[in-house]
This record gives C-alpha cells, sequence and structure tokens, in this order.
C-alpha cells in the first residue's frame, strides 16, 4: 500500500535529473515590469525545472530562464539552455516552472546573448 501511495503522490511524468547550474530569471509581463533575479538549479526534466530564487515567484506567472549548461557546442563555445513557462510551485525558496518552450543558445565569452540553436 505504500508504494502505491507514493507513486500517486510523484505525479511527475519526466525523469528528473540533479543538475546544479547558475540560473538567471526575468518574468514575463505585459505591464513591461522588469522583475529578475538569479539562483541555481536543483533538478531539470524535459517538462520542468525546480530552482532556488530569492523572489516569491507566484503560482501562475511566465518566467524565461537562463540556465548555463554544462556541456559544449563542438568542445568550444559555451552553451545556455533558455526556457519559458509557468510557476507551478513556490516553497520555501524554491520555484518549480512547467517548460512551454526551449531553446539552446550559444554563449559569447563575457556575453549573455550570441546566436540562437533552435532545438524544439
Amino acid at each position: 500500500m505504500q508504494l502505491h501511495q507514493n507513486i500517486q503522490a510523484d505525479r511527475r511524468h519526466s525523469d528528473r535529473f540533479p543538475i546544479e547550474r547558475e540560473v538567471r530569471y526575468r518574468v514575463l509581463s505585459k505591464r513591461g515590469g522588469d522583475e529578475a533575479g538569479d539562483g541555481r538549479t536543483i533538478n531539470i526534466s524535459s517538462s520542468g525545472v525546480l530552482f532556488t530564487s530569492q523572489h516569491l515567484l507566484l503560482p501562475g506567472r511566465r518566467l524565461e530562464l537562463s540556465i548555463s549548461w554544462p556541456a559544449q557546442l563542438n568542445n568550444k563555445v559555451g552553451l545556455k539552455l533558455v526556457a519559458r513557462g509557468r510557476v507551478v510551485r513556490f516553497e520555501e525558496g524554491r520555484a518549480a516552472i512547467e517548460i512551454q518552450q526551449y531553446e539552446f543558445r550559444t554563449q559569447a565569452v563575457g556575453s549573455t546573448e550570441g546566436p540562437q540553436l533552435t532545438m524544439n
């Protein structure tokens, strides 16, 4: 009976990987207010990201995350994962978003922007 309860309690459909990377986020708002922050990822799956945040991020808010990626393109060029989605949970300084779209971008040295590589 305990196993059945654990399966029901964890309704996530994707495997989560314990990847700890720097993350920068910004709230996507039609009002134009630039609410942004940074933190660290706790785990990542194909459908979501759990990360730390010093700001209260209310469920339903749309975010764009930029995560430094551990792999490099051709073993030379740094990559970042840019994901957009909605906050589904916020507890004790940890926010979870459901990924709605994502892409990998190259990361120029000393820059946060670069050419895009679309991968979804």
